[in-house]
C-alpha cells in the first residue's frame, strides 16, 4: 500500500468509528506496525489534520474535519460511477471490490452535492443473459494480477473448433468485448501475438517466471498490428 493510501485510509477509519482508536488496533486494520502507525500520526497531525491523542492511549479524528474536496465535475462523477457499475457487472468479485473500494473513498469527500450524484446516478449497467458471468471471468483476478506482476501463465485452451492445446504465453493485456474478455498475449506456442477467451481457458497456473519487454513482444507492438490479430486464437 503506498503511503499517501495509508493515511487516506487511517483517516477514514477514525472518521467512521467516531471514538478513541488504538495504534495497535490501526496497525491491525491495515496491516502495518504499531510503530508506523504512530509515525503516519504524528505526520497527520503535524499538517494540521484535527487527531487528538497519543501514543499508548489512542487516537480520534475531531468532529467536523474534512478532506478538502477533489475537484470533480458532474460528467466526471457519473464516468466514475459508471465504470463501477461496468465492473460490478462483468469483473468478478476481487475486482468489484476494489471498484466498490474506489468509489466509497471518493465518495466519502465529496461535497454534498456531487455526493448525491454519485448516490443517484441513472446511468446504469445491465448483466447479460444467458451464461452467468462468473463462468466467463473465472480466470480474471488471477490472470490481471500476472500481467501487472509481468508472470508467465500455462494453461489448456479450448479453442472454438473444440482443439485443445496448452499454452504458455507473455500476458500482455486483457480487454472486455461483452460479454467475453479477452486476453492479449505473445504464445511460446506459436511464437507470435494470439489472444484468448478466458472462459474458455482451463487449468490456469500463474508461473513462477517473469518475463521482461522483448522488441517485437510487448503490447505496443501488439497494439500496432491490424485488428484481425484481435480475433481469438484457433
Amino acid at each position: 500500500m503506498r503511503r499517501a493510501d495509508r493515511l487516506f485510509d487511517i483517516i477514514e477509519f477514525l472518521r467512521r468509528n467516531k471514538r478513541v482508536v488504538t495504534a495497535q488496533e490501526l496497525g491491525r486494520e491495515l496491516e502495518v506496525s504499531v510503530r508506523t502507525i504512530y509515525r503516519d500520526i504524528a505526520d497527520l497531525q503535524a499538517s494540521r489534520v484535527p487527531i487528538e491523542g497519543e501514543a499508548g492511549l489512542g487516537y480520534v479524528l475531531r468532529s467536523g474535519y474534512e478532506l478538502p474536496p477533489l475537484m470533480f465535475t458532474e460528467d466526471e462523477i457519473e464516468a466514475l460511477v459508471f465504470g463501477a457499475r461496468m465492473v460490478r457487472a462483468w469483473g468478478d468479485a476481487t475486482f468489484t471490490q476494489a471498484a466498490d473500494a474506489a468509489v466509497a473513498k471518493i465518495t466519502a469527500v465529496l461535497p454534498e452535492r456531487l455526493s448525491r450524484i454519485a448516490e443517484t446516478s441513472r446511468v446504469t449497467v445491465a448483466p447479460g443473459r444467458g451464461k452467468g458471468k462468473e463462468a466467463l471471468n473465472t480466470h480474471l483476478t488471477p490472470i490481471r494480477r500476472a500481467i501487472r506482476d509481468r508472470r508467465k501463465l500455462v494453461f489448456d485452451y479450448a479453442a472454438l473448433s473444440d482443439e485443445r492445446t496448452t499454452r504458455t504465453v507473455r500476458p500482455l493485456g486483457l480487454a472486455f468485448f461483452g460479454p467475453f474478455w479477452m486476453l492479449a498475449s505473445w504464445c511460446e506456442l506459436r511464437r507470435d501475438f494470439r489472444t484468448f477467451r478466458i472462459e474458455r481457458i482451463v487449468a490456469l497456473k500463474v508461473s513462477d517466471e517473469v518475463f521482461r519487454d522483448e522488441p517485437g513482444r510487448t503490447m505496443e507492438d501488439f497494439l500496432a498490428r491490424p485488428n484481425e490479430g484481435l480475433s481469438p486464437d484457433r
